[in-house]
């Protein structure tokens, strides 16, 4: 069964026990591409705006307060979560998301309609354009959704993000006193703690949390009220602060007017935020594939740490065991940085008074916080929480390495340290057993100066104890 509707291009069947009308049943002929639908905090935002917008006009008198309460009343219902069945559409559409906005207006007013007694398609009773859309355009009402979505799904992903912060310093703090050979080039460095190594991945991760609330501030300049290319046409003088003032009671932010004919074409201030998740991307490949290194093995490769063990890794090889979590980690950065490239290209696709590309950049951007916020809490829970260091592997390799050579810069000098490591490579002798062999320092010294815990922080070196072990060292030339 269906109903007939009429717009611009003549009249459409419509389904009849649908919500939505002509124009959202046109787009979903149209653009059937993806299978992919909005988010569900852009259609949350997208209603609030509505919301707003619908009071504004009844405030400043210019809707009528029985059409406006029931459009009202429609909003709420969809900020619940309500008729979410009925935004059906493609993110991938017409350009600047008219058909978004248009989706969103036809499901308010056929909502309102019903609440006034009468059927879906009764136009006459509450309009899509004229009441629902008034003092609007698809051109300043999808930008402003997406920045208010982006809010409101930044705020999950951030709580993950500090809680992934809050284990590392808590395994930090555990594996404190373990002392690891460094790598650099990814050959022998000198030593370091594992303390300091999760420490530092939780310093990396609370700069990329303080540069996601630095681009946060650009989402709370709006373009709402400009309408078509920034003029406000068709607006009240007062609707555009107005509005926002609505915007920040239902809502909580701080919202304020930008300038509303740049911010029609201009999308840098999503590139701001598209940059910070590709960012934080970054770090957590970096800490993945650190992770995957120090746990490769388990006979064969470093073997440092143990990560826990999530599934089977191989469909051939019985027993063994993957760095499944680390690898999911990598790919989601992957498409994050990909998603960042689309942001940035879509953002300079702007032409003259409008940048059509917004249905692409709020999916991508949408789309990477949500991957991000999923991806933190299954690498914190199954990875990160449950990483064991092998206290007694870390030092088996410290003994064998020479990466306790360089703390011997200050008192036999760089050239002799470098032979004294040849000698001991060459030999396959440790590198302390080669100091004892030519008895370049004298034995009360030795294990003091080779301590590697101390050399995993600044200290002062007594010149006495220098001039000393240089005077011995020329005794056994």
């Amino acid at each position: 069964m269906s109903r007939i509707e009429k717009d611009s291009l003549g009249e459409i069947e419509v389904p009849e026990n649908v919500l939505y009308g002509a124009f959202t049943t046109r787009a979903s002929k149209n653009f059937r591409i993806s299978g992919i639908k909005s988010n569900p905090d852009f259609i949350k935002a997208l209603a609030i705006i509505k919301k707003a917008c619908a009071k504004t006009n009844i405030k400043l008198d210019m809707l009528n307060e029985t059409i406006g309460d029931v459009i009202i009343q429609a909003t709420d219902e969809i900020i619940e979560g309500k008729y979410s069945d009925q935004f059906i559409l493609d993110v991938f559409q017409a350009g600047a998301g008219t058909p978004f906005n248009m989706n969103m207006n036809e499901v308010i007013a056929n909502v309102a309609i019903l609440k006034l007694g009468g059927n879906p398609g009764e136009y006459s009773k509450v309009h899509p354009n004229n009441h629902v859309n008034m003092a609007q355009s698809s051109n300043d009402v999808i930008p402003t959704t997406i920045r208010l979505s982006v809010l409101l799904s930044l705020l999950p992903m951030k709580r993950e993000l500090e809680e992934l912060i809050t284990v590392f310093n808590l395994k930090a703090k555990e594996y404190d006193n373990v002392i690891k050979v460094g790598r650099t080039h990814l050959e022998d460095a000198v030593p370091i703690r594992y303390g300091q190594v999760l420490n530092g991945y939780a310093a990396s991760l609370e700069k990329c949390l303080e540069r996601l609330g630095t681009s946060e501030k650009s989402m709370l300049e709006l373009s709402i009220g400009g309408t078509a290319v920034g003029t406000g046409i068709n607006t009240h003088p007062n609707f555009k602060n107005r509005v926002i003032s609505e915007l920040n009671n239902l809502t909580g932010f701080e919202f304020h007017a930008g300038n509303s004919i740049m911010l029609s074409w201009s999308m840098t201030a999503f590139v701001e935020v598209s940059n910070a998740l590709r960012m934080l991307a970054i770090e957590l490949n970096k800490i993945s594939n650190d992770l995957r290194l120090l746990n490769s093995g388990p006979k064969a490769g470093i073997s440092e740490i143990i990560l826990p063990e999530v599934e089977p890794g191989s469909s051939i090889m019985p027993g063994k065991i993957n760095p499944s979590i680390a690898e999911a980690v990598n790919m989601v950065c992957f498409q994050v940085a990909g998603n960042d490239h689309a942001v940035a290209m879509a953002a300079e696709a702007g032409q003259l008074e409008l940048n059509v590309m917004t249905p692409l950049i709020a999916f991508d951007l949408l789309w990477s916080i949500g991957l991000l916020a999923n991806t933190m809490k299954m690498f914190r829970e199954d990875c990160v929480s449950g990483i064991i260091v092998d206290e007694k592997r870390c030092n088996e390799l410290i003994e064998d390495s020479h990466a306790l050579a360089t703390v011997l810069n200050p008192y036999i000098g760089y050239d002799k340290v470098a032979q004294l490591v040849k000698t001991a490579l060459l030999e396959n002798k440790s590198f302390k057993q080669v100091l004892i062999e030519k008895d370049i320092i004298p034995r009360k010294y030795l294990d003091e100066i080779l301590d590697a815990m101390k050399m995993t922080e600044p200290r002062i070196v007594d010149k006495r104890i220098i001039n000393e072990i240089r005077s011995y060292g020329k005794k056994n030339v």
